[in-house]
């Protein structure tokens, strides 16, 4: 279905309320490749969302949307130790994560309750409580915008990193994602490693993939703004990874400052940490602001505007790199002036 002239309002979870030239809901592959076949060329201003829960809209979009709406889970193999499941772009992220622990299927749990649709999942390689979404991507099935072609990408071609993928580099903007494929296990190996996620498991009772998520989703809802009731976009920096030496004097400064080891063999902090100790948490300037129990989150409280939020954005970045020396990158993308 194609719409003219669309307010976003409900597009974006920081609520932002710009308007789209044109929204375009694409409900099957094949509308997707009849669409990008025949109405939309090449050098068309467009761009894909999910659930628009990575994005800061500064201004009006001057161009289309597309927005996938297809939502079809299917088991495609099966075996006594993994199943692959494939999930139409369209498809609520947290839904398909309940779906797979009421069916036994281990792997997703640490990942409930993070807003989105499952065609954003790859493209920004979501994590949290020490999982990635990449582990358990088998491949990705998508159409070129250019000549409305299908290609699948196996999970190297889609060259994951630290929420990153080809989708958000030298492909950003040329293949709309309208299936991804999951490889998930039978016997699930579960991952607890989050001091906090073992303990709310125990309130619980015995580890079971439930269990497991539904620990994540109470830790999630204490820390964390629903975005229905105040806009926001979970998470608007990555956690900085620096290098050994760096992370030795930081530590020797601030002792009490919360360092990991990243996969790299580098040292990864914790954003939501330094930007706490700059004193941001619960800042407020009109309507932006930054959320009162998680310094990591910025929000929208009612009428902020886009660039207000940036700007906000800014402010933290540079006070975080004047006491701390480390440069904050946004994993929120702007889409407009700044």
């Amino acid at each position: 279905m194609i719409f003219k002239n669309v307010s976003l309002k409900t597009y974006n979870t920081f609520g932002l309320d710009y308007k789209a030239d044109c929204v375009i809901h694409i409900n099957s592959e094949e509308e997707a490749v009849s669409l990008l076949r025949g109405e939309i060329s090449p050098d068309k201003t467009f761009l894909i969302i999910g659930g628009g829960s990575n994005l800061l809209f500064t201004e009006d979009y001057k161009g289309t949307i597309l927005h996938p709406e297809s939502g079809v889970i299917k088991i495609e193999k099966q075996n006594q130790e993994n199943v692959i499941i494939s999930a139409d772009a369209g498809v609520n992220w947290d839904k398909l994560v309940e779906w797979t622990v009421e069916n036994g299927f281990g792997g997703l749990e640490n990942l409930s309750l993070i807003h989105g649709l499952v065609g954003a999942t790859p493209v920004q390689n979501i994590g949290a409580y020490g999982v990635e979404v990449k582990n358990f991507i088998e491949k990705v099935r998508a159409v070129s915008i250019e000549d409305g072609s299908i290609t699948e990408f196996n999970n190297e071609e889609c060259l994951f990193g630290y929420r990153n993928s080809i989708f958000k580099n030298e492909l950003q903007g040329k293949y709309l994602i309208t299936k991804v494929f999951y490889r998930l296990n039978i016997n699930p190996l579960l991952k607890l490693e989050y001091g906090s996620l073992t303990e709310e498991i125990k309130k619980l009772g015995d580890v079971t993939l439930k269990n497991i998520r539904q620990a994540v989703i109470n830790i999630r809802r204490s820390k964390l703004p629903d975005p229905e009731i105040i806009g926001n976009a979970g998470s608007f920096f990555k956690n900085p990874v620096i290098n050994n030496s760096a992370a030795d004097k930081l530590k020797h400064i601030f002792p009490k400052m919360p360092v990991y080891d990243d996969k790299s063999g580098s040292t990864k902090l914790a954003a939501g940490w330094l930007i706490d100790q700059c004193g941001w948490k619960g800042f407020r300037k009109g309507d932006a602001g930054v959320h009162e129990n998680q310094a990591l989150v910025l929000v929208n409280y009612g009428k902020a505007t886009g660039k207000e939020i940036y700007n906000l954005s800014e402010l933290v970045r540079k006070s975080v790199h004047e006491k701390f020396g480390v440069d904050l990158e946004r994993e929120v993308e702007i889409i407009g002036t700044i």
